[in-house]
């Protein structure tokens, strides 16, 4: 199991140092200049001798191998460097923003594990036998939505013409409910059609034949040895799907102005703000790495079969 954790463990460094040197590149191939932009501002006064003062000091002016050196040990150390337009630490800004994204995110995924769960388990029962195929189809629909269209279209529901929810000065919760279903429904979309196909391909295996033979109920059926079985897959596409939720929460945050990454990510995409578009990618990256390696560590919670092969490792 040691020797299993630690080969995850490297599998994950080297995923992000990938993350790191692919958004390094991409960024700085760029057109266009932060410091240029914010400091060539006719406004400022400044002369050209001190706005190539201000790109030394920003260490713009240096060697991309030196940049990437410097950024890359930086990191390594918890050091996201300096924003350019903002003037403070990257830390600062992720610590303003990164809790409003993280619980977007995780009340999205909880809502999206529901709905999926109430598709898959709704199409099994026998008394909405003749709904099954309505239901599976709920899924596709739910995916094929783009993120931008459903969260306008909740909008427009459930503020002016429900005016359920209000869209000015809504409490802290009011103003999450519309952001949290937007990014739930596409998430639970592809959970709900694998979690249906896996349960169909454990319902024609051996044991649960047995179970039935045995006098079982379908309900008892299917709770105890159906859904159990078929949650390996759904824990496997469940850590997958973390870039698009974050992804699909930085795109809601955008729509519904709410403060988070989305908003930091737009205001430095708009200012060319490279240190903390290369902080969002990393935040995103280790979140990914984080996610698929406890789902990998609770797989043998569901098949003690992976216990006796990794404990064979």
């Amino acid at each position: 199991m040691r020797h299993y954790l630690l080969q995850r463990a490297g599998l994950g460094l080297l995923v992000l140092w990938a993350a790191f040197t692919l958004s390094f590149v991409l960024l700085q191939v760029l057109p266009g200049d932060a410091v240029l932009i914010k400091f060539q501002n006719p406004d400022l006064g400044l002369s050209p001798r001190q706005i190539a003062e201000m790109r030394q000091a920003y260490g713009a002016d240096s060697p991309l191998w030196q940049q990437y050196l410097h950024t890359l040990a930086a990191m390594l150390h918890g050091d996201f460097g300096y924003s350019v337009q903002a003037g403070v630490p990257v830390s600062e800004l992720l610590t303003s923003n990164l809790p409003g994204t993280l619980r977007l995110a995780l009340c999205g995924f909880l809502l999206a594990t529901l709905l999926a769960f109430v598709l898959a388990t709704l199409s099994r029962l026998p008394a909405l036998r003749f709904l099954r195929n309505l239901l599976q189809s709920l899924p596709a629909l739910f995916i094929s939505v783009p993120t931008f269209w459903l969260g306008i279209a909740l909008i427009q529901l459930f503020s002016f013409q429900l005016r359920w929810i209000p869209v000015i000065n809504p409490s802290p919760w009011q103003g999450l409910v519309l952001p949290i279903i937007t990014v739930a429904v596409p998430i639970s979309a592809p959970l709900a059609q694998i979690l249906l196909r896996s349960i169909d391909e454990v319902s024609t295996r051996p044991f649960v034949a047995v179970a039935r033979a045995k006098g079982a109920s379908e309900h008892y059926v299917l709770w105890r040895h159906i859904l159990r079985n078929a949650m390996l897959p759904v824990l496997t596409v469940a850590g997958l799907l973390l870039g698009e939720l974050i992804a699909g929460a930085l795109i809601t945050e955008t729509v519904f102005g709410l403060g988070g990454l989305g908003q930091l990510t737009q205001q430095a995409v708009n200012n060319q703000d490279v240190a903390v578009l290369q902080a969002v990618v990393m935040i995103s990256a280790l979140g990914f790495v984080v996610i698929n390696l406890l789902v990998d560590l609770l797989m043998p919670l569901f098949d003690p079969r992976l216990q006796l092969l990794r404990g064979a490792t």
